[in-house]
Formats: C-alpha cells, sequence, structure tokens
C-alpha cells in the first residue's frame, strides 16, 4: 500500500557519484574527514567507476588532484593533466554506460587555491578566468567528458564555455551549470579531499546563504546562456531553494549533497546516535521531495545498491 501511494521516489539512475583523482599515488589515499572516500589512483578509479556504473547510478563527476600547482590552474588546461588523463581513462573504460561529467573550475589547480586567476590586487579577475574555463571546457570535452560542469560561480562561465564548445564542434557536449552555488561553511571536508590551498574565502563570488532571489537570478542568467541543467549546492540547509529552482526551471535540476552534510551523518552514524542506512535515504529522499532531479552524493553507489 506504501509503495502504491508513495509520492516521491529515490532511484539509483537519479544518483551521480562525485570521484576524485590524484597524480603521483600509487595506493588510495583516505580522505581523513570523509570516512569511505578517498583519493584514488587512476587504476583505482577504473575500478571503483566500473563498480558504480554497475550498481546502477545516473553518472560521475570527476575531480582531478595535481602534485604541482600555479597562479594560473595551468595544470586545468593541460591535456596530460591529472583531470584530463582521468577522462579519458574512463571514457576508454566505460564509453558511454554512465555519464561523465568533469568539474570544469581551476581552484583545484590553482596554488591559492581560489576558482580562478587573481589580478594585481589579489581579487579574482572575472574575465580573465573565462579565458581559461572556455580552454579548460574544450580539453575536457576533447578529452571525453559528456557534461561540463562550471562550478566557479564567474559571470558569464556558461555563455563562454558554451559558445568555444560550439566553435569547436562540440555541439554534444552538455553543461550542468553550478547555477546557486552558496558560500556555505560545510565545504571544509571538500578542502581536504582536493587539498585545497585556499586562505580566506569565496564571498565575493559564491551566493550569500540568505538570498533566494538572487539564486534564482543566477538560475535564469545561466539558463539564457545555454545550460542543459542547473544546480543547487548545497543540498540540506538550501532544500527551499531547490524547491524554487524545480518550479522555475525549464531545464533539469541537480542538487550536490555536499561534503560537510556525508560527514555530519557519518560521524552521528560512527557514534551510533543514528541509524545509518535510514538516514541516508531520508537525506536523499528530502532533496528529491524538495525537486532536485538529480543529486550528486558521495554515498551515490552504495545507495544505488541498497535500492536495487
Amino acid at each position: 500500500m506504501r509503495r502504491l501511494v508513495g509520492e516521491t521516489t529515490l532511484r539509483p539512475r537519479q544518483l551521480i557519484l562525485p570521484m576524485f583523482v590524484a597524480e603521483g599515488i600509487d595506493a588510495p589515499r583516505p580522505i581523513a574527514s570523509m570516512p569511505g572516500v578517498v583519493q584514488h589512483t587512476r587504476d583505482t578509479l577504473r575500478k571503483a567507476a566500473v563498480d558504480a556504473v554497475n550498481a546502477g547510478v545516473g553518472g560521475l563527476m570527476l575531480f582531478g588532484i595535481p602534485k604541482t600547482r600555479d597562479a594560473e590552474g595551468s595544470g586545468a588546461v593541460d591535456p596530460d593533466g591529472i583531470l584530463n588523463v582521468a577522462l579519458r581513462d574512463l571514457r576508454s573504460e566505460l564509453g558511454d554506460a554512465t555519464v561523465l561529467m568533469a568539474d570544469t573550475c581551476l581552484d583545484e589547480f590553482t596554488d591559492h587555491g581560489h576558482c580562478g586567476v587573481l589580478d594585481a590586487e589579489g581579487g579574482v579577475d572575472n574575465d580573465a578566468t573565462l579565458r581559461l574555463y572556455a580552454e579548460m571546457g574544450l580539453a575536457q570535452a576533447e578529452a571525453g567528458a559528456h557534461l561540463l560542469g562550471p562550478s566557479g560561480m564567474m559571470d558569464g562561465q556558461v555563455g563562454v564555455i558554451r559558445a568555444a564548445l560550439d566553435r569547436a564542434g562540440r555541439t554534444e557536449t552538455g553543461i550542468l551549470a553550478y547555477s546557486a552555488k552558496f558560500a556555505s561553511a560545510f565545504y571544509g571536508p571538500f578542502r581536504e579531499a582536493v587539498d585545497s590551498q585556499l586562505k580566506g574565502d569565496r564571498k565575493t563570488y559564491q551566493q550569500d546563504p540568505g538570498n533566494v532571489r538572487e539564486a534564482l537570478r543566477e538560475i535564469e542568467l545561466d539558463i539564457a546562456e545555454g545550460a542543459d541543467m542547473v544546480m543547487v549546492k548545497p543540498a540540506l540547509s538550501y532544500l527551499d531553494v531547490i524547491r524554487a529552482a524545480a518550479e522555475a526551471s525549464p531545464v533539469p535540476v541537480a542538487a550536490y549533497n555536499i561534503s560537510g552534510e556525508y560527514a555530519m551523518v557519518e560521524a552521528a552514524a560512527a557514534n551510533g546516535w543514528i541509524e545509518r542506512e535510514r538516514t541516508i535515504l531520508e537525506v536523499l529522499t528530502s532533496i528529491r521531495r524538495a525537486g532536485a532531479d538529480m543529486i550528486l552524493t558521495y554515498w551515490a553507489a552504495e545507495a544505488a545498491a541498497w535500492l536495487d
């Protein structure tokens, strides 16, 4: 009877697994603040990706961690940089068996940890960054990404990347825009996951946590620039924004169940304060109920196995 009248579905195909691959390591490196999540080698990334696809996940979002960084994040545009090499690995291994996605942002590759290049005063130079995003997006498309994920919150990033892809004949490559990415305290564990070099914060280009109308305006702009899908990030503290986005957006809406949200549940479960599996499924169901068509979550492969 409950199954018959259930209003919200949660299926493996609606889950996307974020994955980390690091350059220059010979064994997976655990991420202390995210129990169960690791920085992969190229070989272990392949195996974990195959396992996730066999579990039925809808897609994989890939993040690269280079050995060396510089002010302009040159490793992001290098065809032989760790992210682009790993994309080629996975496209070769998986073909079109799943949707292969790439984080299109400089923060993992810069020695200052910001999502763009800096000007002489130390601020992020929006337009100079856009030129690099276009180059990065092309490199990722050529490496095999089906979807690019511009996550830096630079003004005009979607339009610049879309134009560059189209000029290069990459019209089949889609864009999952991080349209409403908030300046959140919940990103903390992710900084460890990518060995972030960031000092300070990103409040000058990420969204104010108190603003919903501004977030909807950012979504509207990204759609006008050619986004195929839009994202709200984080998820749990922004369920109202997900709902508002779902009601307003003519394209699919994604939500990112981020590292801090993952870490809170894992820590509470490890202490025996909550039931782990029930809590994870309730969290993911709440994000779907709010209106997300798809969810990026570090539990994707595990939850997919439970659901099937």
